[in-house]
């Protein structure tokens, strides 16, 4: 019989704590040897910890959210044979699980034995309103398609005024639920939780905290008319070859890389404890993704040395790494500009945050169709449908200057509108 502590390994990058993020047993489990216990996580990468050896469970270090110093014990496996793990695990376990059924028990027997006589008194109360309420929905007038709609909406007709002529109408309805607009048919509301937050969605939380609370933000955007751009893609996924299908991503990556150099104060990053400023040559861009367990941002090393095809592989490599959990560590950190993308959600304008210690973030928007006038070639000019996109900028305001960041988009603007120079050499 034997006791065996295991102590949170030292998981390396030079941490010194680590949060518990997930637990795989509890206290009277029985383990084998490299059976999952828990998840940990440092700096956005979760490690799963594993037993050592074959046992029963007699601690844990603490609850899932908890942070857990390096080398401190994380569980404590009683290495006995299973037979005497499990006859001293069953009187442990029984009386915590019984003194629930005891505190209960008195508890409700008092509530119970007591709504019956109470029960009796408010039964005729509510009787009395409800022939009044039909009597009245007999008597309003209104169409069988008005009389429908309610139906449909869960609205008694004899509670919405007729505008004129004592007829309910579409558009009383309308009124009714404009000043009414908790009286919804099968609007039950979902029932109140509460969820501890933990693991990359704590992350999540204390990073854009951090960034909003130091950072003064400041937005700029631009609107882009990608028609000849979207042409061009859809040429260059029609060309023969085993190359990957482009996305507008991989486009607007090359157009930021090919900007960049003339605007260095963007590609940058700001130690606000040491008041210094790092430009860096290389883009290192950070590719903002959305993942089960929330934003995670993979980087594209050395972007500004990859063609159109290699960012699109490196795009989709990286994603799929986020979203199933296999990015590194080196995969996750080290990003100088940051551009997030909500895709086909990406609205009209946004306004995003600022990913600290960089000092840019740059968010396309969704690529929309509408009539412009554009030049006819003859002094002239003609409306034409085009398609249009708003590319939105956030900037450290400590950093970089507004006439800086407008001046960046005019240019990144000018190079999407003739995209046939993200070709040239």
């Amino acid at each position: 019989m034997g006791k065996f502590t295991f102590n949170l390994p030292d998981i390396g990058e030079g941490i010194a704590e680590a949060e518990i993020v997930a637990w795989h047993v509890k206290v009277g489990d029985r383990v084998q040897e490299d059976d999952k216990i828990a998840d940990v996580m440092t700096d956005k990468a979760t490690v799963e910890m594993e037993s050592p050896v074959s046992g029963m469970v007699v601690s844990v270090a603490g609850a899932e959210g908890d942070m857990l110093a390096i080398g401190a014990p994380l569980v404590v496996i009683e290495t006995d044979d299973a037979g005497e793990g499990d006859s001293e695990a069953e009187p442990t376990g029984t009386p915590e699980s019984a003194a629930p059924v005891v505190e209960e028990a008195p508890v409700a027997a008092p509530v119970i034995a007591s709504e019956p006589e109470p029960a009796a008194e408010p039964q005729p109360a509510p009787a009395a309103p409800a022939p009044v309420a039909v009597h009245k929905a007999a008597k309003v007038l209104a169409s069988p398609a008005v009389r429908a709609r309610a139906a449909e909406l869960g609205i008694d007709l004899a509670q919405v005024k007729p505008a004129e002529d004592g007829r309910v109408r579409h558009a009383d309805l309308d009124a009714f639920l404009s000043y009414n607009g908790a009286y919804r048919a099968g609007a039950k509301p979902r029932a109140d939780e509460t969820i501890k937050v933990i693991g990359l969605r704590r992350r999540i939380a204390e990073n854009m905290a951090a960034s909003k609370r130091s950072i003064p933000h400041f937005s700029y955007v631009e609107e882009c008319d990608v028609t000849a751009l979207e042409t061009m893609r859809a040429q260059l996924n029609a060309m023969p070859g085993d190359r990957p299908r482009l996305t507008m991503l991989p486009l607007l990556i090359a157009a930021i890389c090919r900007t960049l150099p003339d605007y260095p104060m963007l590609n940058a990053r700001y130690n606000d404890e040491a008041n210094v400023v790092t430009r860096f040559g290389a883009v290192h861009l950070g590719m903002a993704t959305q993942t089960d367990g929330g934003l995670m941002v993979p980087v594209i090393r050395d972007a500004q040395d990859k063609n159109l095809w290699q960012l699109a592989r490196e795009i989709t490599r990286l994603a799929e790494a986020a979203r199933n959990g296999t990015a590194t560590s080196a995969e996750l950190s080290g990003s100088t500009l940051t551009v997030t993308s909500l895709g086909p959600l990406g609205g009209v304008a946004t306004t995003p945050v600022i990913n600290r210690p960089e000092v840019a973030i740059i968010g396309p928007n969704r690529i929309v169709e509408r009539p412009m006038f554009v030049s006819d070639g003859m002094g002239g000019e003609r409306i034409e449908k085009r398609k249009l996109m708003n590319i939105s900028i956030s900037c450290d305001h400590r950093v970089v200057d507004g006439w800086d960041a407008a001046s960046f988009v005019q240019a990144l603007k000018r190079l999407i509108e003739t995209p046939v120079a993200l070709l040239a050499d």
